[in-house]
């Protein structure tokens, strides 16, 4: 139970959230590529936009980073957030 408490604590599992955010990028990118379907690119950077930041908020906290960090995570989260909704309005 140390390992994954001294994961959460350090922040590191953060780091390992966002590796597997990039792999699935590439791997929704080369499949969407291969097999001519899938999520476009666009909409797939804007959602994972949005959630990789909320990530960065978090781990900004958990390494006590600084209100300034957390807030500019969030607020990057925003962004993302209201550019997919835009990208996704009728």
């Amino acid at each position: 139970m140390d390992l994954f408490e001294n994961l959460i604590s350090s922040g590191r599992i953060v780091d390992f959230m966002v590796a597997v955010l990039a792999f699935e990028i590439v791997a929704v990118t080369w499949y969407r590529r291969a097999r001519g379907g899938g999520i476009a690119f666009r909409p797939l950077i804007l959602n994972i936009g949005a959630g990789g930041s909320l990530m960065l908020a978090l781990k900004a906290s958990l390494i006590d980073a600084g209100t300034t960090w957390i807030a500019a995570c969030l607020l990057m989260s925003l962004v993302f957030h209201v550019a997919d909704q835009a990208n996704r309005w009728e």
